[in-house]
């Protein structure tokens, strides 16, 4: 039997050995032995303003002061009015409605009831089918795994999982052959990440990718979900990952990083002319969530929009994104690396077989040794698994802090350097 923590915790990995981390600051990470950590991947890729931030701090804590929790079923108060006002402010074209929720799972849950929902309502029923990408990630609740090609997950819950239509990631003629074949009067939506995640070790879309997207999606009247969880609010150097190419989703969803880790928090954006026909029809979103419009999560989300905005810290990921990726060229050369992609302070770095250059058999452990390895030489990544054919396939994501300094990437690469060459000896 394997050993795991003592206590009453029930650790996500119980095999691991978890430093008890105490505090931090900024980028940085502090355990109870006195060790420090660079925060390489921002926990979850959620922390992007830092650690320590008094202002977000404060506003939570004035919010709990005078209203905990109200029922977003019955009653509204200013923390939820003044959070969708500023999301809303920052979305693109006619993306103006916002529903807060809890968890990135949750959310991408909810935008894909409310696609189905949407045609149900608007009187073409038919219209139930989901194209998701693969590889792919969009949460852990059901129907976001099931829209998820993560086959080591999937494989586990077999026969609870709903079946989505698939395509290659990121090829739009894929996109258009699978709607033909399963006929656009069939399909309600198409959810992707504008950039993608740890699925794909932070994979960017060919120019034009996201135009051809948008013009098939309107022409076949299927609602196009931006799944902007990890890669919005920033992180790939614009607001919105579609940003660059001018597109505006039917349906955007955000999460992670827009209260910066402070207190769990994601959201569901859509237009008027969607919540338009739910208004005229049911008369709402069938997607109850105890915690949605949560006053102390929504004062969270708002100080972390006012302080990204204040410190400009959207450019500064454009800017230190940059710097970034210029200094990951060293560890593109090393031997077992097979590539390196990303955008803005997201990076993803592939590993092979330095001799055969096929992907590491599963069997090695590679990406959860390399993880353990920089964590002992103070360096907080993020691993993955199973991108090259559902099983094989090692990564690991970078994703720090947008008030990361030159300095600290120079020891972030620094260490994984010395990480990559400890594991791969």
């Amino acid at each position: 039997m394997t050993h795991y923590p003592d206590g009453a915790v029930f650790y996500r990995k119980l095999g691991w050995e978890y430093p008890r981390i105490t505090h931090g600051k900024g980028c940085w990470l502090y355990d109870d032995s006195g060790r420090s950590y660079l925060d390489g991947s921002g926990g979850a890729f959620v922390s992007n303003v830092g650690h320590g931030v008094a202002e977000i701090a404060d506003a939570m804590a004035a919010q709990a002061k005078k209203l905990a929790y109200v029922s977003g079923m019955t009653l509204s108060h200013p923390a939820v009015e003044e959070f969708a006002d500023a999301l809303a402010a920052r979305c693109v074209g006619d993306l103006k409605k916002v529903y807060p929720l809890s968890s990135g799972s949750d959310a991408v849950e909810a935008a894909l009831k409310l696609a189905r929902q949407y045609w149900a309502e608007l009187g073409k029923p038919q219209k139930n089918k989901i194209i998701a990408l693969t590889p792919s990630y969009h949460g852990n609740t059901l129907l976001a795994l099931s829209a998820s090609a993560r086959e080591h997950y999937r494989t586990a819950f077999g026969g609870w999982l709903v079946e989505m239509i698939r395509v290659p990631a990121y090829d739009a003629g894929a996109l258009e052959f699978a709607i033909a074949k399963a006929g656009a009067e069939n399909i309600a939506a198409f959810i992707a990440e504008p950039v993608g995640g740890s699925s794909t070790g932070a994979l960017v879309a060919d120019d034009g990718y996201w135009r051809r997207v948008r013009q098939l999606c309107t022409s076949n009247e299927v609602l196009l979900v931006a799944d902007e969880i990890l890669c919005g609010a920033g992180r790939t150097g614009t607001w919105s990952a579609v940003e660059p190419d001018a597109v505006v989703p039917d349906i955007q969803i955000f999460g992670k990083g827009i209260a910066g880790g402070y207190a769990p928090l994601a959201a569901v954006v859509a237009p008027k002319r969607i919540v338009d026909v739910l208004a005229s029809g049911s008369g709402g979103l069938n997607h109850a969530q105890t915690f949605s419009h949560h006053a102390v999560s929504c004062a969270a989300g708002t100080a972390t929009l006012k302080y990204l905005a204040d410190h400009k810290l959207v450019a500064r990921s454009a800017t230190m994104g940059r710097a970034l990726h210029e200094r990951l060229g060293a560890i593109a050369k090393l031997p077992n690396v097979s590539a390196v992609r990303g955008r803005g302070l997201l990076a993803g770095i592939e590993f092979v077989d330095a001799t055969t250059r096929a992907p590491i058999p599963r069997s090695v452990h590679f990406a959860e040794s390399l993880t353990r390895a920089a964590l002992d030489a103070g360096l907080v990544v993020w691993p993955n698994v199973g991108h090259a054919d559902g099983t094989n396939g090692d990564l690991i994501l970078l994703a720090p802090p947008f008030v990361v300094t030159e300095d600290e990437l120079d020891q972030i690469v620094d260490r994984l350097r010395s990480a990559i060459t400890k594991v791969s000896a």
